[in-house]
């Protein structure tokens, strides 16, 4: 059970290293930090096409990184 968990983890891992690494980032310097502010204050339109899977895929694999990672350590006590 321990080495299929953890053969999960590593794959999930390698998996969302990749997908973070293919986003495109959300600031470029002085432009981006001004952009940025109007965003935080006037709300962000919704991501569509490739970075709201992205995104989606991102958050699922994180949400599973976490769990996998407490399952290995409760196991381990």
């Amino acid at each position: 059970m321990y080495g299929v968990l953890a053969t999960i983890l590593f794959l999930n891992t390698i998996a969302l290293i990749t997908v973070v690494l293919l986003q495109q980032g959300k600031s470029a310097g002085l432009s981006g930090a001004i952009s940025g502010g109007a965003e935080h204050l006037f709300g962000k339109q919704k991501a569509r096409g490739m970075d709201g899977i992205l995104h989606r895929v991102t958050v699922v694999l994180g949400v599973s990184f976490m769990v996998v990672t407490f399952i290995l350590g409760y196991l381990v006590q």
